[in-house]
C-alpha cells in the first residue's frame, strides 16, 4: 500500500494528509428517465415533463428502463468491477423540497463493486480505487431567484433522469489527484456513450468527501469529514479542495485537540464560486436515518452472465490506453494524443486516415488544425466531416510525395471541403500538378538569372538571402508548379558555387 503524502503547514510548522473521496453523479443518456416515460430531456418549461411515478403520486407503478442497467453494466465492465449476479432498488427516505415523494429510488448494496479506474497525475500514473457504483434517480431542481430571496421554486423535470452514482475509495490527497479522477472518469462515460458529461448542465456532479489527519507531537488528529457539493468545473473542484484544506486546518488550530472527539460529525458545505469559500449547509446524521427499506413496486432482476459478456466487449480500449499506444505507434505529442482521445469517432476517423499515410505526425496536424477548424464553424461532428479520411490521407501523401506544396494543399482542402472531391481530382482540376522536367525548369532558372543581375551580384559576393530570393522567384514565375527539390538543385548548379560558402 503507497504511503500517504505528508504535507507542511509552513505558518505553523504542522505536518498533515489530505483525505479525499468522490461521489459522482453522472446522467444518463436516454430517451425516458428512469422509471417512467416521461422524455430525458436537459432544460425546457419548468414542470412540463413530468408524470405520476415521477411525481411520486399515489397508485403510480414505476417501472425500470433497461438503458439504466446496461449504463450501469458498461460502466462497471470499463472500471474492472464486479457485476452483481441479481438488481434490485431501495427507497431512501428523506425530506427535501425537490424530492416530490419524500423518498429516493436507488440501490443498496450496488450493481457494481470494487474497481479501479487509472489517471495520469503530473505525468505520472496513479491508480484510484472504487468502492463500487449503482443506479439511482435524479431529484427535481430548486430555483432561487435574487429578487425574491425568501421564495424557493421547484422545477421537477429533472426528478427521475436515470443516475449512476460512482464512489471513489478515499485514496485522492490533493486537489491535483481529484482533478485528474473526475476529468479521467468524465472521458470514461464520454468514451462508453453513456453520457455527454457535461458538468454545466449538471450532467456530471462530484460531491468531494475530505479531511485532514494533522501530525502533531506524536498524535495523528482527524478533522470531521465535509461533503462539498455544487462544484461545476475542474476548477471550482480544485478550489474548493484548496480552500476546505486550509479551513479545516485552521479550524484545528483555534479548537486544538478538541476535534479529535469530533471526528464522527459529518457536514455538508456547499461551494461558493464568487465568495471562493464552502459554506455551511447541513448536518448529516447515520445512515439510518434514511430508513432504506426494498422498494415493494420493483422486483429483484436477474443479470445475465452473456448480456454482461457482451456489454463489456463493447467496452473497447480506454483512452489513456489508446493516448499511450497513439505516442508510441505514430509519434505524436501528448496535445495530440489528449485531443484525438476526445471521442470514440475521433480516434476513429484518425486511425483510418494514418493506416495508408506516409507521415502520421502531419495527418494529425490537418486533424486537429484545419479539419476541426472546419467541423466547428459548420458545427457538425467529426461522423459528417465534409472530408473523408481516405481523402486527407491522399491529400497528406500528395504534399510529401512533393506533387504540390504546402500552400497549394490548403488551396486544394479549402475545395474538397466544398466539394467533397479527391485530392487527386482537384489538383488536377486546379492545374496544380508540380512541374519536375529538367529543361522547363532549367529555362526558368536561366530568365531569373538574367533578370536579376543585382541578386547575382550579391550572390557571388557570399550573401545567402541572394539564393532564397532568386529560388522565390524562380517559383512565381512557375506559378508555384516547379518541384521546390529539383528547382534548387538545378538553380544552383546554373549558378555556380557560391564563393562565400
Amino acid at each position: 500500500m503507497n504511503k500517504i503524502p505528508l504535507q507542511h503547514d509552513e505558518a505553523t510548522g504542522l505536518s498533515y494528509e489530505t483525505i479525499i473521496g468522490i461521489e459522482t453523479h453522472v446522467q444518463v443518456l436516454s430517451i425516458s428517465k428512469a422509471f417512467c416515460p416521461c422524455e430525458n430531456r436537459y432544460g425546457g418549461l419548468p414542470n412540463s415533463r413530468v408524470c405520476p411515478i415521477c411525481l411520486g403520486l399515489p397508485g403510480a407503478m414505476p417501472r425500470v428502463n433497461s438503458r439504466l442497467y446496461e449504463a450501469a453494466i458498461l460502466a462497471g465492465a470499463a472500471f474492472n468491477s464486479t457485476v452483481a449476479e441479481s438488481i434490485s432498488f431501495v427507497r431512501k427516505n428523506y425530506m427535501y423540497p425537490d424530492l416530490t415523494k419524500g423518498y429516493q429510488i436507488t440501490q443498496n448494496p450496488q450493481i457494481c463493486q470494487g474497481g479501479h479506474l487509472d489517471v495520469m497525475v503530473n505525468n505520472q500514473p496513479k491508480r484510484i480505487g472504487l468502492i463500487g457504483l449503482h443506479m439511482e434517480e435524479d431529484v427535481g431542481k430548486s430555483l432561487h431567484l435574487d429578487d425574491e430571496p425568501n421564495t424557493v421554486y421547484i422545477d421537477y423535470n429533472r426528478c427521475g433522469t436515470p443516475l449512476l452514482e460512482i464512489v471513489s475509495q478515499p485514496c485522492m490527497h490533493s486537489g491535483d489527484e481529484a482533478v485528474a479522477y473526475a476529468m479521467g472518469l468524465r472521458e470514461i462515460v464520454r468514451h462508453l456513450e453513456i453520457s455527454n458529461g457535461d458538468m454545466e448542465e449538471g450532467s456530471l456532479r462530484c460531491d468531494a468527501n475530505i479531511n485532514v489527519r494533522i501530525h502533531h507531537e506524536g498524535q495523528i488528529y482527524a478533522t470531521p469529514i465535509a461533503e462539498i457539493k455544487n462544484m461545476n468545473s475542474f476548477k471550482a473542484i480544485r478550489r474548493a479542495i484548496d480552500f476546505e484544506v486550509r479551513r479545516q486546518i485552521d479550524a484545528w488550530k483555534a479548537n486544538g485537540i478538541t476535534l479529535k472527539d469530533k471526528e464522527g460529525i459529518k457536514t455538508t458545505r456547499n461551494w461558493d464560486d464568487k465568495l471562493g469559500q464552502t459554506v455551511f449547509m447541513r448536518s448529516k446524521g447515520p445512515l439510518d436515518d434514511y430508513r432504506f427499506f426494498v422498494d415493494p413496486d420493483l422486483p429483484c432482476t436477474l443479470v445475465s452472465k452473456d448480456w454482461v459478456k457482451e456489454l463489456s466487449a463493447r467496452v473497447g480500449e480506454l483512452p489513456l490506453q489508446t493516448r499511450i499506444r497513439l505516442k508510441e505507434q505514430y509519434g505524436l505529442s501528448d496535445f495530440d494524443c489528449e485531443t484525438i482521445t476526445q471521442s470514440r469517432a475521433l480516434v476513429a476517423y484518425y486511425e483510418k486516415a494514418v493506416s495508408g499515410a506516409k507521415n502520421p505526425k502531419k495527418i494529425a496536424n490537418w486533424l486537429l488544425s484545419e479539419l476541426m477548424a472546419v467541423l466547428k464553424e459548420k458545427n457538425v461532428d467529426i461522423e459528417h466531416s465534409p472530408v473523408t479520411a481516405e481523402n486527407l490521407t491522399a491529400l497528406s501523401n500528395v504534399v510529401e510525395e512533393g506533387q504540390i506544396n504546402g500552400k497549394q494543399a490548403k488551396e486544394v482542402f479549402e475545395e474538397m471541403v466544398k466539394t467533397g472531391q479527391s485530392p487527386q481530382e482537384l489538383i488536377k482540376d486546379l492545374g496544380l500538378s508540380q512541374v519536375d522536367d529538367e529543361q522547363a525548369i532549367r529555362a526558368l532558372a536561366l530568365e531569373v538569372i538574367a533578370e536579376n543581375p543585382q541578386a547575382i551580384e550579391d550572390y557571388r559576393n557570399g550573401k545567402d538571402n541572394a539564393l532564397k530570393y532568386l529560388m522565390g522567384q524562380l517559383m512565381k514565375k512557375s506559378k508555384g508548379k516547379a518541384k521546390p527539390d529539383s528547382a534548387s538543385k538545378i538553380l544552383e548548379k546554373e549558378l555556380g558555387p557560391c564563393p562565400g560558402k
